[in-house]
């Protein structure tokens, strides 16, 4: 048997706020809430759906008392399925985003930042 990837975990100074921001942008919903720590998914974790297949992971908002200082090493990539790019990056920024210049270059990807400078990638649409 192998693991799977269950969640992806995000460190933040207010996991209330980021969790919301990214349940809007991925048209999840809040599965656990905590003081320190929400988490969003598109579906219930359970051990049976676990162990049957690999299934889309949960993002995890822990609170810490430090600021985000450095380009990130990990970042997510989001792809518009039923908008342009250009329509998705500007409703992602209505919802707090930002445009952030991390040295890419003219690229086929958009570069943002969450309210708390997580950087994250809008790839092309895959839109009809």
């Amino acid at each position: 048997m192998t693991s799977r990837l269950l969640q992806v975990t995000i460190d933040c100074r207010d996991p209330h706020r980021l969790a919301g921001f990214w349940a809007a942008v991925l048209d999840y919903r809040v599965i656990e809430d905590k003081d320190d720590l929400v988490e969003i998914a598109s579906w219930e974790p359970t051990v049976e759906a676990v162990r049957r297949e690999p299934m889309p992971s949960t993002v995890m908002f822990i609170r810490v008392p430090e600021d985000k200082v450095t380009k990130n090493r990990l970042h997510l990539d989001v792809m518009p399925i039923d908008v342009s790019q250009a329509d998705e990056v500007e409703r992602l920024i209505g919802l707090g985003a930002r445009r952030v210049d991390i040295g890419q270059g003219e690229q086929g990807w958009v570069v943002l930042a969450d309210p708390e400078g997580n950087e994250f990638c809008v790839l092309r649409s895959i839109a009809p």
